[in-house]
């Protein structure tokens, strides 16, 4: 199973694919929306991964192109990120993202989401 992971904080990027690594899982890496579109048409991952706060084009800029393309429109979206308001949130669902998970967060849980959305 392929998981793309989109975040401009490598270190923290780094962090969500080592734990995802353990579990099993292959990574891609991005550093913005942009790259993250890039990879996504390339590799046709299994979950996307995105933050929100990213250069270039952030997390729901790339998850609305993700989900208006109809090569992509099926892949499931994790949102990762600070931005933690009731707002925000529906933000995030309007733009198509299957869950949304804030900062700081377990990776036991982010691995769990990941798991239940490659079931649905």
């Amino acid at each position: 199973m392929k998981i793309l992971i989109a975040d401009d904080e490598l270190r923290l990027r780094k962090v969500v694919a080592l734990h995802l690594k353990k579990a099993g899982f292959a990574v891609l890496e991005a550093g913005n929306g942009k790259q993250a579109m890039t990879l996504a048409k390339e590799h046709k991952p299994d979950v996307i991964v995105l933050d929100i706060m990213m250069p270039e084009m952030d997390g729901l800029e790339a998850c609305e192109a993700i989900k208006a393309d109809p090569e992509l429109a099926g892949i499931p979206i994790i949102l990762l990120t600070a931005m933690a308001e009731a707002d925000d949130i529906e933000k995030g669902n309007a733009a198509g993202a299957e869950y949304y998970l804030t900062k700081p967060f377990s990776p036991k849980e982010l691995i769990d989401k990941i798991n239940s959305n490659l079931k649905n």
